[in-house]
């Protein structure tokens, strides 16, 4: 089996593949930002996935990600390990590029759980009927042009930086301009060209799809759930994707049942150094600490093997040596370093063995990590 970089030729064979498996195709070469890897059998282009080059929020820095997607492999070739070969290079290939974590959606969990991808996050939309929404405040919002785009972007960012997993949606795997071909694209202006915040919307046969509802202050996110409201006429059912807890969580009127749509993401440490060393670590401040790992990752020899994770200064490094007190397997990783899971349930789950005190205490887990993008 061969495994290379998809190039033109391939194109076409890649669509009807991504036809079969998921009914859609998404023609032509990867768009900027993203590559293909493919898997050849006997000459025959025989499975394919996408990496998207993303940096996801963690302690209120940027950490280099790796999204997985689009994995497809041709019916006749299954069972001949075509997606594990798949994922195996692209572990090193985001190595290579300084992917230091990866992120995916996964059809079929256990074939990326036995390459040590594992549940760290949520991607959530919340269903309520518009009266739930709020009738007080004024939206005082007008349509956005192109010369908001900077500012909204400013404006998701400030948000987005204090919600662990959330993407910063930088440029070029993510095209800030292509917000503006959706249904509805309301902005609130504030001084100097700030953007206080801004509504994005899909309207579609079944109600409306609210994709971000984002504010700098409770007035701002109250005026756009008002706009939400008004804009839903007749509907009895509005879709609102989870970007920020607070507005879902705490400014609307949910009843003691509601209906929440979620698709959980897993989440792979490629590179445990790198993402260490990447990550934000609030609780680090005036801590001064060491454990001694033991990392178990057959599949990322590079990382695997005795580790110290050492906490000084306020930050924290993951350095070769110590005794191997604290066993942790791969599909730990992830769940720990998104704070998804303490020590104690990967405990339970036979992925972690030893004191992870420390190791709890240095993440905090403040809320569920989540996206607000799909890929």
């Amino acid at each position: 089996m061969r495994i290379r970089e998809l190039t033109g030729d391939d194109v076409g064979e890649v669509d009807r593949l991504r036809r079969v498996a998921f009914g859609r195709s998404d023609p032509g070469p990867p768009r900027p930002g993203r590559r293909c890897l493919v898997a050849e059998l006997g000459g025959r282009v025989a499975g394919v996935l996408t990496i998207g080059e993303y940096h996801q929020f963690w302690g209120g820095a940027t950490v280099p990600m790796g999204g997985v997607g689009g994995v497809a492999v041709d019916p006749h070739a299954r069972g001949r390990g075509v997606a594990g070969a798949l994922l195996d290079a692209a572990l090193r290939d985001m190595r290579e590029r300084g992917r230091a974590l990866s992120v995916l959606y996964a059809a079929v969990p256990a074939l990326y759980r036995s390459r040590g991808w594992e549940r760290a996050g949520v991607f959530e939309y919340l269903d309520l009927p518009p009266d739930r929404l709020p009738a007080a405040g004024r939206p005082a919002s007008r349509p956005a042009v192109a010369g908001d785009l900077p500012a909204l972007h400013a404006c998701y960012v400030d948000l987005a930086s204090t919600v662990n997993g959330m993407l910063d949606r930088s440029a070029p795997a993510v095209e800030v301009g292509d917000v503006l071909d959706l249904d509805v694209v309301s902005v609130v202006p504030g001084h100097d060209g700030e953007v206080r915040g801004y509504l994005t919307a899909t309207r579609r046969p079944d109600g409306l799809r609210v994709l971000d509802l984002v504010g700098r202050d409770a007035a701002t996110q109250l005026g756009l759930l008002r706009e939400v409201r008004s804009r839903s006429g007749p509907l009895d059912r509005v879709s609102l994707r989870v970007v920020d807890p607070a507005v879902t969580g705490l400014l609307t009127d949910q009843a003691i049942e509601f209906t929440v749509a979620a698709s959980a993401w897993l989440l792979r440490v490629v590179d445990l150094p790198a993402a260490v060393a990447a990550r934000g670590w609030p609780a680090a401040g005036g801590l001064t600490a060491a454990v001694d790992l033991e990392v178990v990752d057959g599949h990322a020899p590079w990382h695997a093997g005795r580790r110290r994770l050492v906490v000084e200064d306020g930050r924290v490094r993951v350095e070769p040596g110590g005794s191997g007190e604290v066993r942790l397997h791969a599909r730990a990783l992830g769940p720990w370093f998104s704070g998804m899971q303490d020590s104690h349930a990967l405990r339970r789950a036979g992925l972690l063995d030893g004191d992870g005190r420390l190791l709890d205490r240095l993440v905090g887990a403040p809320g569920v990590p989540r996206l607000a993008d799909f890929f």
